[in-house]
């Protein structure tokens, strides 16, 4: 297809106001909020019959429009493109969505963009064709959310889908490949980089790893087809979701492959789930560093009434009923008990990473990131520094902790201290006065050795046993971010 007029129709959208910006401008937060459950009736009712309205309308919602409004919304040369490009078909007078087109703000610096994707449940889709390529939802922001501010090098975005990680990885940088197993996914991708002017976005066909057997990048992103999902014939399967393996299956082939495909000093970010425990997925990755974090954690018949409803069924019914019988199933035939969903953070130049963590669900999007690669080089700094020559370093403490303390009623002492991280990810962390009296002193003008001997001069404990205590905990609180070498 020639991707050409994906330049006209993108700037007409611009010129129109059809952006992120101008819809809240028209609808306002509390139907945003209601976008974002999958519920359109809101929107519907507070879209006026303006250009803005028009198209969203049209593209957003799905809703067909007559051909007269339509042309009051974009010039002809755009309304062509849009029907030039499959985005729009033309039917008796009205002009009727083939895909959904939906602004969104791209890179770093949150520009004005635009995704298509296929029709979907806010669209009136339902249930979902099962070469459905989804667009930019709570999946794909989080993920783009745990992409680093910049980067350079060869990227790989595996599983490309509507193409929204691709051009994030484009835009900070990155020479970016895009896979996908689906030549739908993959012709969404090209059309969406022709959208947003990122023309340096190399897209393959083909299974998981398949189109770049022998190739190495600096970084690799994926939100692959983690779902777990029966294997039967009266199970619908989504390419978008359901990757045709058994259990967590393709989620362990993904995190495996990272050790092949990553230069030596490579990174990945990776959503999945996994049955059963976190320290599961560290078996599955040799050779690499690996950073489990655990986001949600969910009983069989919970995971399965999730991803039902997600494809569309509706509870209550007979289809529903069979849906969950056979999912039930599926997980006793495995005496799974338990998914778990996360992120899986990887790193090929410290191999010494092995960390499991559970994260409360309060955590800022857009300091996830930089969090994160800060996290990285910490920890690849501390293998290399001994309880010697920590003791010797100068600490300072992060503007966003804060400390909290509870008590008892009628109690003088504290029954419960606490550090807290406002930022990054949002830890809160068990604290005791040694540690709370260390986090305090570290301003940047005293080894934490000589403050940690100060603080058992005051509290009459031995110094030789309160550097034992102090020191690992210092080292979790400089990788978390809570405190900082100077």
């Amino acid at each position: 297809m020639d991707l050409t007029p994906a330049v006209v129709l993108a700037d007409a959208l611009r010129h129109a106001g059809y952006t992120v910006a101008g819809l809240r401008a028209e609808w306002g937060e509390v139907v945003d909020a209601a976008i974002r459950r999958a519920d359109p009736v809101p929107a519907l009712r507070a879209l006026g019959d303006g250009r803005v309205a028009i198209l969203a309308r049209l593209m957003y919602l799905g809703q067909p429009v007559s051909a007269e409004a339509f042309q009051a919304a974009l010039p002809t040369a755009a309304g062509d493109a849009a029907l030039a490009l499959g985005i729009l078909r033309a039917e008796g007078g009205r002009i009727l969505p083939e895909a959904v087109l939906r602004p969104v703000r791209l890179g770093p610096d949150l520009r004005d963009g635009w995704i298509a994707a296929d029709l979907d449940e806010l669209a009136g889709r339902s249930p979902l064709r099962p070469d459905h390529v989804l667009g930019v939802g709570g999946a794909g922001r989080t993920l783009v959310s745990l992409l680093p501010p910049s980067g350079s090098g060869r990227a790989l975005d595996l599983g490309c889908g509507c193409g929204i990680i691709a051009l994030e990885l484009a835009a900070r940088g990155f020479e970016v490949v895009a896979t996908d197993i689906s030549a739908r996914a993959v012709a969404f991708t090209e059309l969406n980089a022709a959208l947003n002017g990122v023309g340096v976005i190399e897209t393959r066909v083909g299974s998981l790893y398949e189109p770049v057997a022998g190739e190495r990048f600096a970084f690799i992103a994926s939100n692959p087809p983690f779902v777990i999902t029966p294997r039967g014939a009266d199970v619908p399967q989504y390419e978008y979701r359901d990757g045709g393996r058994a259990g967590d299956a393709l989620m362990a082939q993904v995190v495996a492959g990272l050790a092949d495909h990553l230069e030596p000093d490579g990174q990945a970010r990776l959503l999945g789930n996994w049955e059963g425990d976190p320290d599961r997925v560290l078996g599955w990755a040799e050779g690499i560093g690996v950073w489990v974090v655990e986001r949600e954690r969910l009983d069989p018949a919970a995971y399965a009434q999730l991803w039902i409803r997600d494809g569309g069924t509706v509870s209550g019914t007979d289809a529903y009923a069979a849906l969950m019988r056979a999912w039930l199933d599926d997980f006793d035939a495995r005496g799974v008990t338990g998914i778990g969903m996360g992120w899986v953070i990887a790193t090929a130049a410290d191999p010494t990473l092995r960390r499991i963590e559970a994260l409360a669900p309060q955590i800022d999007p857009v300091l996830i990131g930089a969090h994160v690669r800060d996290a990285l080089e910490t920890h690849a700094r501390l293998a290399g520094v001994d309880d010697v020559r920590l003791a010797a370093s100068e600490l300072t403490v992060a503007g966003d902790v804060t400390e909290a303390r509870h008590h008892l009623p009628g109690q003088e002492a504290p029954s419960v201290m606490e550090l807290r991280q406002g930022g990054g990810f949002v830890r809160t962390v068990d604290a005791d006065p040694a540690l709370v009296a260390l986090v305090g002193a570290c301003d940047g003008d005293l080894p934490v050795g000589v403050l940690v001997d100060a603080i058992a001069d005051l509290m009459e404990v031995d110094a030789a046993a309160l550097r034992a205590d102090l020191l690992p905990r210092v080292r979790e609180l400089l990788f978390t971010g809570m405190l900082r070498f100077v």
